[in-house]
């Protein structure tokens, strides 16, 4: 899935480590670091060099430096996730590589989400949760499929995703999505926006989602989830339906529970 954005390209700015207990809000820009990988095989940096070499070659269209054909950090995670096929990493980076620069993430900022961002219909929480783990907040009755371009919803999807990677702790490597559900209704419901999150996370951000919780599912719900129950494929293990109640004692401690759900 490739999409061409036409964002004003951002500011010039990083947005501050945060502890592996609170962080701050910020208006600046983002620096992302790809966790080292753990697992590997002892032939791993061979591999690397390998589909490197073969990117190189085959692909020398594709740009170089941070998230490039050449970065090696990327390399190695895109590894682990096809289990060290050299093959099948080199598909897929292709195509992640190709995205990155056909949607500019790396133009994306604060103020080209803004008008999206406003609505509050997703957002980082300020704390992670128990776990450590960077916490993404979708509020279900806040969306609207045709309230906005569609790439503009894509747009703040992914800049939230690269958000949360860049304040993810020392040894952690997902985050958690916690989508509430109450006041759900038909008309909130978006199979093609929900596709698009499917595809971000399992074509360009391999391994990175943790666990989605389902918090309060009206019965009104049921039907879409049998809709995009069969495109989570193997990601449906990672769904939970549990209440609010559920997520305040069990995923946060007393002070860092989400507004939502106090």
């Amino acid at each position: 899935m490739s999409h061409s954005l036409r964002l004003r390209p951002s500011l010039a700015h990083n947005f501050t480590p945060v502890s592996t207990r609170h962080h701050k809000p910020s208006t600046k820009a983002f620096k992302l670091s790809i966790r080292s990988c753990s697992a590997a095989p002892e032939n791993a940096s061979k591999l690397v060099a390998e589909v490197k070499t073969k990117l190189e070659n085959q692909h020398s269209n594709l740009p170089v430096g941070k998230y490039g054909r050449d970065d090696e950090e990327m390399i190695l995670w895109f590894l682990k996730d096809r289990k060290f096929s050299v093959e099948e990493t080199v598909s897929k980076l292709t195509k992640a590589i190709s995205w990155r620069k056909d949607f500019r993430v790396s133009e994306l900022s604060e103020e080209s989400v803004k008008r999206v961002a406003e609505t509050g219909k997703a957002y980082l929480h300020n704390y992670l949760d128990v776990h450590g783990r960077p916490v993404l907040i979708v509020e279900g009755s806040k969306h609207f499929p045709g309230e906005f371009k569609p790439q503009e919803d894509e747009s703040l999807c992914v800049f939230l995703i690269e958000k949360a990677l860049s304040i993810l702790p020392e040894g952690k490597q997902e985050m958690l999505v916690v989508i509430n559900l109450r006041g759900f209704q038909t008309q909130n419901a978006d199979v093609k926006f929900f596709t698009f999150v499917l595809d971000a996370f399992y074509c360009y951000y391999p391994r990175r989602l943790g666990q989605v919780l389902f918090v309060d599912a009206p019965f009104i719900f049921k039907p879409f989830w049998q809709l995009v129950k069969p495109l989570l494929k193997s990601y449906a293990s990672l769904v939970r339906f549990c209440s609010a109640k559920e997520v305040k004692e069990e995923y946060f401690a007393a002070d860092t529970i989400p507004a939502s759900f106090k």
